[in-house]
C-alpha cells in the first residue's frame, strides 16, 4: 500500500471517529437546569387523633422528596427551589400531628417537617393541580400506628431509598418481640368531664377509674395480656385520643367502661354496647349521643366528618373487626350474666365515636345506672367489682384464645 493511501485512510477513520463523538455528544442529555422557584403559599391541616390531611399550597410545581425518622416520629419533605410564606396561625398543633416546622435545609432547599403525636403511617402523599387557582398542592394523608407498623416503614424506605432513617440519637433499631394479646381499658370522662352523678353523690369518672385500675391489676397478674389504660388519673381525654391510645398500641381489644344514669329510676343492671349506624333503641340512641358530647364538655368545637369514602380492603378490615367486637360482646354478656345482673336485651348498640377505630374490636360496657341506689352501692363495693372483673376476665380469655386459633 502506497503511503499516500495508507494516510488517507488513517485520515478517513480519524474523520469517522471525530463524526461518532460529535454524534454521541449531541445524543447526551443537556445538563439538568435549575428547578423553577416556587412558593409555599398556604398551609391547611384537618382531622383528629387518629387521621390527618395536610395540604400545602404553592404558585408552581413543587417537586417533593419525603421521609420518615424516628425519635421523634417525624415526616419530612424537602422542597427543592422553594420559598416558604406560611402562617404561623395554620401551623399550630392538633389531632395527630404535635408540631410543624421549617426552615432551609442547605442548597436552595427548604425542609418542612410534621412531628406526630406518636407513631403513624403516610397513607399517601400527591402533588395535584390547585382546586381554585394556578399552581399545584401537596396533600398528605397520615393516621395513628403502632411502633411495629412504623418501623416496618422506615425498613422499607430504606430498601427503596438512601435516606437516613436514624434518629438525632443515632440509628436504634427497635426489637419487637412476640406480642402478647393487648388489651387497651378506657375508663370513661375524667377532668372537667365528670360524666354521671349518682343519687348519693358518687361520680361516673371516679367509678370508671377505679374499677379500670382494680381489672388492669388483675390482667396484669395473670401475665397473659399487655394492659393499659387510656387514663390513670383524673383527666380529661378527647374521644379520639382514646381511638389513638387504642391503634397506636396495636390492641387487640379496646374496653370503654361507664356507669351513665337513666331517667327510670327502676331499671339496673350492666349492658355491653357494640358500635353501629343504627341504635338498637331509642335509649341506646340516647346514651350514645350523651357520650359523644364528652368532647363539647372539655370545650372542644366538635365537627362534622365528611362521609369517608372507604376503599374495598378498609372496609374488609371494619368489617372483620365489626365481627371481632360482636363476638366478645356476646361472651362478656354470657360471663356477666352468671355474676352480675343484667338489664333486659342486655346486648344493645348505637354511634359510639370512642368505638368506632376500623381495625380495633371495641365494645362499651355500662357496668350498672348510677341512678339506681342498688346498682350505685354496688358499684362502690369492692366485692362486687371483684365479681365483675373477674367476669370480664374471663370472657377476654375466652376471646384471646378463639382469635389465636382463628390465626387473628
Amino acid at each position: 500500500m502506497s503511503k499516500p493511501a495508507g494516510l488517507c485512510r488513517r485520515l478517513g477513520g480519524l474523520l469517522a471517529l471525530l463524526l461518532l463523538l460529535a454524534g454521541i455528544q449531541g445524543l447526551a442529555a443537556p445538563p439538568a437546569l435549575a428547578a423553577d422557584p416556587v412558593t409555599a403559599i398556604e398551609y391547611k391541616m384537618a382531622g383528629d387523633a387518629t387521621k390527618m390531611r395536610i395540604v400545602l399550597n404553592f404558585d408552581g410545581e413543587p417537586e417533593p422528596r419525603w421521609f420518615l425518622l424516628r425519635a421523634p416520629h417525624r415526616l419530612v419533605i424537602d422542597l427543592p427551589s422553594t420559598e416558604m410564606r406560611l402562617a404561623a396561625a395554620d401551623l399550630k398543633a392538633r389531632g395527630l400531628v404535635s408540631g410543624v416546622r421549617y426552615g432551609k435545609s442547605g442548597d436552595g432547599v427548604s425542609r418542612l417537617v410534621i412531628i406526630g403525636k406518636g407513631p403513624f403511617l403516610v397513607d399517601r402523599l400527591d402533588v395535584l393541580p390547585n382546586e381554585d387557582g394556578p399552581g399545584q398542592r401537596i396533600a398528605v394523608e397520615i393516621s395513628a400506628a403502632s411502633d411495629r407498623q412504623f418501623e416496618e416503614a422506615l425498613a422499607e424506605q430504606a430498601m427503596t431509598t438512601a435516606a437516613t432513617v436514624a434518629g438525632d440519637k443515632g440509628d436504634r433499631k427497635s426489637k419487637h418481640p412476640l406480642r402478647r394479646f393487648t388489651v387497651v381499658l378506657d375508663p370513661g370522662h375524667g377532668g372537667v368531664d365528670g360524666g354521671a352523678e349518682g343519687v348519693s353523690g358518687t361520680q361516673e369518672k371516679e367509678v370508671t377509674l377505679a374499677f379500670a385500675r382494680e381489672l388492669k391489676a388483675k390482667l396484669d397478674a395473670t401475665r397473659k395480656y399487655d394492659v393499659m389504660l387510656t387514663r390513670d388519673s383524673d383527666a380529661f381525654l378527647r374521644l379520639d385520643e382514646r381511638v389513638r391510645i387504642a391503634r397506636q398500641n396495636e390492641a387487640d381489644l379496646f374496653i370503654s367502661i361507664h356507669a351513665d344514669t337513666i331517667r327510670l329510676k327502676g331499671i339496673r343492671g350492666a349492658t355491653v354496647y357494640t358500635v353501629s349506624d343504627k341504635a338498637s333503641d331509642a335509649e341506646a340512641q340516647a346514651l350514645a349521643e350523651r357520650e359523644n358530647l364528652s368532647d363539647q364538655l372539655g370545650g372542644i368545637e366538635v365537627k362534622v366528618d365528611s362521609p369517608e369514602v372507604a376503599d374495598i380492603l378498609f372496609d374488609l378490615i371494619r368489617r372483620e373487626t365489626h365481627s371481632f367486637s360482636m363476638s366478645f360482646a356476646n361472651t362478656l354478656v354470657g360471663e356477666l350474666s352468671t355474676t352480675v345482673g343484667l338489664i333486659n336485651n342486655p346486648h344493645r348498640f348505637a354511634g359510639f365515636k370512642v368505638l368506632r377505630a376500623p381495625d380495633v374490636p371495641s365494645v362499651l360496657v355500662e357496668l350498672g345506672y348510677l341512678s339506681n341506689p342498688e346498682d350505685e352501692a354496688q358499684l362502690i363495693n369492692p366485692e362486687w367489682r371483684d365479681k365483675a372483673a373477674s367476669s370480664i376476665i374471663n370472657a377476654i380469655s375466652a376471646f384471646a384464645s378463639a382469635k389465636a386459633g382463628a390465626g387473628g
